[in-house]
């Protein structure tokens, strides 16, 4: 019996650190800030990137959505709202290259599907919608 425990007490262990895996250290201290799991987003997962915007257009805004097919949920953009008329707007970026566009994202992407973000110089606005996760 004391084994079993102490092998179910290893599973637990183990368990408790499979979410932190592949999140970088600024990924986990963000998530136990907002009291969530991480959830970094896989390699070779791709990230929906407006590659239109220019990269010095403020703020940057992020919304992850859940993960479906190769797509990590994360849908990224400069500027204003996005344009309801512009069916291209967002292209697929693996989330390896993300850093060359949004580098300042990088310690939100462990954030789970429903969380979103708005950075700007001296600024932070991150928050939980729900509606998010409706596909």
């Amino acid at each position: 019996m004391t084994v079993r425990l102490h092998m179910m007490g290893d599973m637990i262990g183990w368990r408790r650190r499979m979410p932190d895996f592949g999140a970088s250290a600024a990924q986990r201290d963000t998530c136990r800030r907002f009291a969530v799991e991480p959830a970094p987003p896989g390699q070779r997962t791709m990230v929906g990137l407006a590659l239109s915007r220019p990269r010095h257009l403020e703020p940057l805004n992020a919304l992850r959505h859940p993960i479906g097919g190769t797509s990590n949920g994360w849908f990224v953009w400069r500027g204003p709202a996005i344009p309801q008329e512009d069916d291209n707007f967002f292209a697929p970026l693996h989330v390896e290259h993300l850093d060359e566009y949004a580098p300042e994202l990088g310690p939100y992407l462990a954030l789970p599907a429903g969380w979103g973000v708005v950075l700007a110089p001296g600024y932070e606005d991150v928050w939980y919608n729900e509606t998010l996760l409706d596909t």
